[in-house]
């Protein structure tokens, strides 16, 4: 057996380590790799505010919202008032010492253990069940309930788990009441010797135990006998651990072999645990556990405390907290607490840097708990010199008024390890790394003081990442709730024609732009808007509560991220504003803000024939129907001559353009081409804007067929992958309707004998935002503050090549083409989307280091689609605006995607004034 329990646990003695030598108590903090962080500024020692004396030792403790209940080592459980600390309850409750206290989460149930483990009600501290084995199980050193399975957990000193169904105690036969514990000789040693006679059973010296209520036995089916090598010494549960990402609990459990162990737990097999992952770091024994979100302390024997991240089931760091061993540890408050068998309480920061550490008992701190009551922070400690210690600990885990600013070189860090991961939210192989992604993002929310969620996806799509930064005001002056929707999972990045100038996957910094996948799109929004928090609650000025919705779906058609938003819609909570922020501006210059993005229906057209691929040559006539022959000609019947949509009814109520939008249109066209010339014409820029965005279209992206690929098959299946843009006033539902039935129709004047089958994947709605409304006036005002005019003078292709507005209209005359020649992002950008960092380096130091030389941003729309965007509004009843981060050379989804530093900058600033101001208009 890898560890025994400390003979001292009971019996006083004195651990090896009574002195204050370590490196750890000077302040000192080890990482992993062997490197010390430099020490914090030590906090004042806690006052002792109040001690409770006990004739014996305190081995468990725990604290509801109002009591302090504690377990001795003559089994006695013991409740005081939290108020006045008085003595409610003395029951001598076990003939074992008992060993660990458990409140389940609703505080209506409490577990006790010693030989067995008994429930008791809290309101009435009556015996309700007493859960016990037959097997051998000597004490029971923890306890765990799940509320949901209706299930208890003991991890025993046999090195079993065992488990007990109570929704299952009454359909049960009654146990044996003589095989209940209590009625043994001694808990290992009662078989009967040679004679037919056990040894004697001891006269107990502590008087009779509490009775009442039903004996439960466990099942040998619910044992997991050598669940470690070496004794069970702690137990917690968890939720989302699983990697398919759902909601399901599991189990962890630290034993005396140094392992510890997750495991999932099945709801449809009372409660039963499954096989567990092993977390595995050297033999000493893990003797307390604590969990703060998915990042679990465990306390070893030696005096270390490893630092778990459960997400991604890695060491984040092992502290050298104490020289003896840690046999209790809480957190609380943003602090992580331990209490060592030498008497020594210690507390750490975030950074896992000591910031106080007193003596807080004269031997053995064997539990401990960490709470508020009526505003004062306490820190509870049981040590085995009969005391119960009650810290305040509010001056020295209270933070400075105003923290050290949070530099921009920390986002650009952060930025770079999110997009470490490659989220590829299309490829099953990149699940791991897209889940790693959403915890290191969850993390990041949780350093900065949000609390979070992973909400888990129908389908076992990549999670959803919720935070709440909470407003640090009274209700009275608390502002309304802003939304900030965004995504981490990116668009695949192979590079196998090596045309990415960096690894696409490790973001370098090169000329004032960050390259790597998804800088742009939409991991570096996502961070600035998670920064501006950041420094609004370090400054302790966040007024109003901020929500975080980052799905890891966006680039699949958001699939699954619908219904886990509806279905967590009570932990969300109300919503007033929505903000996203995954696009660009017109062109390298121009600040914009978009008020309105095309729906998007993706369908596929397959057309099968009953026939095997056949050989043209051989087979080929005209008595063959041809699948590409059909779906060719059924292609051709969804557009005219000049590309419009000729399915029936397609443009029928299409909204007419306001007399502002024409406004907006003129004043864009004026201003672009104002600054670059070579764009063309108001009137050509104008329309080429309004077909991508005000107007519907279908686009045909690939035609797949069977067969090898030459010239002589004739396939037998041939498919075609198109999407149509959809705008205000058509709908995906009806859309889809008519294109289904404009098809079927066609197919049936082929008089083909094959067959058409028509599928629809992701889909969105069009959005039109209102831009006179409250969000968009706040973003403007914030973008004018923040992209000031800097004074440098423009290119000099734009200063020597500037005409009057008159002169700019006077050009339309000459716009006589029928069609018109579009203007594409590539166009509008100050280069090419592709170009290389050495060409990029010379423009660079022309144009890209300035600021904009206009203060008022474009209203502008978009073609593309967001899928969320409108369930968002609809979901919340909440207007939603859009703020464009990027540049038009951005390349986003295509190679070397890049964004400006100054663009992550200023764009955090923005942020930052919009959280603080629109709240409170």
């Amino acid at each position: 057996m890898a560890h025994l329990l400390p003979t001292s646990l009971v019996d006083g003695e004195r651990s090896r380590d009574d002195t204050d030598n370590d490196a750890s108590d000077a302040g000192v903090s080890v990482g992993v790799n062997g490197g010390a962080h430099p020490p914090s500024m030590k906090a004042q020692k806690p006052s002792l505010f109040h001690k409770i004396r006990n004739q014996r030792s305190i081995l468990a403790l725990l604290i509801s919202d109002s009591k302090i209940y504690a377990g001795t080592q003559n089994g006695d459980l013991l409740v005081w008032s939290l108020e006045t600390f008085e003595l409610l309850l003395n029951v001598h409750a076990h003939r074992g010492s008992v060993l660990c206290l458990y409140l389940s989460a609703d505080g209506k149930l409490l577990f006790s253990s010693a030989g067995d483990a008994i429930v008791w009600c809290t309101s009435t501290h009556s015996r309700l069940y007493s859960i016990y084995s037959r097997y051998d199980v000597g004490d029971v050193f923890c306890v765990a309930y799940s509320p949901e399975l209706q299930t208890v957990y003991l991890g025993a000193q046999n090195t079993s788990i065992q488990w007990y169904d109570l929704s299952q105690k009454d359909l049960r036969a009654p146990p044996d009441p003589t095989s209940h514990p209590s009625y043994r000789n001694h808990r290992f040693f009662d078989s009967k010797g040679p004679t037919g006679i056990s040894t004697p059973r001891p006269p107990s010296a502590s008087g009779p135990c509490a009775l009442g209520g039903q004996d439960l036995e466990i099942d040998k089916e619910h044992i997991i006998q050598y669940a470690h090598y070496g004794y069970v010494y702690c137990m917690l549960l968890a939720r989302g651990l699983s990697s398919g990402g759902n909601d399901s609990e599991t189990l962890i459990s630290g034993g005396g072999d140094g392992t510890v162990k997750l495991w999932p737990l099945q709801s449809d097999e009372d409660g039963a645990i499954t096989k567990p992952i092993c977390l595995e770091r050297g033999d000493e024994s893990v003797l307390s556990m604590a969990l703060d979100g998915t990042v679990l302390y465990c306390g070893r024997s030696e005096g270390e405390i490893d630092v778990w991240d459960l997400d991604t089931r890695q060491l984040i760091r092992t502290v050298k907290a104490h020289e003896s061993d840690v046999l209790t540890l809480a957190v609380g408050h943003g602090f992580i607490f331990s209490g060592g068998s030498n008497g020594i309480a210690k507390f750490f920061n975030s950074r896992h840097e000591n910031i106080s550490r007193w003596k807080a008992h004269e031997h053995l701190i064997l539990a401990s708990s960490v709470t508020s009551y009526h505003a004062k922070d306490i820190y509870v400690t049981g040590g085995n010199d009969g005391s119960i210690a009650i810290w305040d600990i509010s001056d020295s885990v209270k933070r400075p008024k105003k923290r050290p600013v949070i530099s921009n070189e920390q986002l650009v860090l952060s930025l770079e390890k999110l997009v470490s991961y490659r989220t590829v939210s299309s490829r099953p192989e990149y699940a791991p790394d897209c889940r790693r992604g959403a915890s290191y993002l969850r993390n990041l929310f949780k350093q900065f003081g949000a609390e979070t969620e992973l909400f888990s996806t129908e389908g076992n799509w990549n999670p959803v990442v919720f935070a709440r930064f909470k407003a640090k005001t009274n209700k009275r002056s608390k502002g309304k709730t802003v939304l900030f929707y965004g995504h981490y999972d990116v668009v695949a990045a192979d590079d196998k024609e090596q045309t990415w100038n960096t690894n696409p996957f490790e973001m370098q910094g090169v000329n004032g732009y960050l390259y790597g996948r998804g800088v742009s799109d939409n991991k570096g929004p996502v961070l600035a808007a998670l920064y501006a928090v950041a420094d609004i609650v370090a400054r302790e000025q966040l007024r109003s509560d901020i929500v975080f919705l980052i799905e890891g779906e966006e680039e699949s058609g958001s699939r699954g991220f619908q219904t886990a938003i509806s279905m967590n819609k009570h932990i969300i909570g109300d919503v007033d504003w929505i903000l996203l922020a995954n696009s660009y501006w017109l062109n390298d210059d121009i600040p914009c803000l978009t008020y309105g993005f095309r729906g998007v229906i993706r369908a596929t057209i397959e057309v099968t024939s009953e026939r095997p691929d056949l050989h043209s040559g051989v087979d080929g006539s005209q008595l063959i129907s041809e699948a590409l022959k059909d779906l060719i000609a059924l292609l051709a019947t969804l557009t005219g001559s000049v590309g419009e949509v000729t399915i029936p009814g397609f443009y029928d109520d299409l909204p007419p353009m306001t007399k502002s939008e024409h406004g907006r249109y003129q004043l864009i066209s004026e201003t672009l081409i104002r600054q670059n010339p070579e764009l063309g014409d108001i009137r050509a820029l104008a329309e080429s804007f309004k077909a991508r965005w005000i107007e519907p279209s279908l686009t045909i992206h690939r035609i797949k067929n069977s067969g090898p690929p030459n010239s002589s098959i004739i396939s037998r299946v041939a498919t075609a992958d198109l999407s149509i843009r959809l705008v205000p006033n058509q709908t995906t539902m009806t859309v889809q309707k008519a294109l289904r039935k404009a098809l079927e129709k066609a197919f049936d004047r082929l008089d083909s004998a094959n067959q058409l089958t028509i599928k629809f994947e992701n889909q969105a709605e069009p959005w039109l935002g209102d831009p006179n409304n409250q969000i968009f006036r706040t973003l403007e005002e914030a973008i004018m503050e923040v992209w000031k005019p800097t004074g440098q003078k423009e290119r000099q292709s734009v200063s020597t090549n500037k005409r009057s507005s008159k002169e700019l209209r006077d050009t339309t005359n000459a716009f006589k083409s029928p069609r018109l020649s579009p203007v594409t992002s590539s166009t509008l950008s100050n280069g090419s989307s592709n170009q290389s960092q050495a060409t990029a380096k010379s423009e660079n130091r022309q144009t890209s280091q300035q600021q904009p030389s206009v203060q008022k941003p474009l209203y502008i729309r978009e073609g593309g689609s967001i899928p969320a965007i409108r369930f968002l509004e609809q979901e919340f009843n909440a207007p939603a605006a859009h703020l464009p981060c990027g540049q038009a050379s951005d390349s986003a989804h295509l190679d070397n995607e890049r964004l400006r530093l100054l663009n992550l900058h200023n764009s955090r600033e923005i942020f930052k004034r919009v959280f603080q101001e629109l709240p409170f208009r």
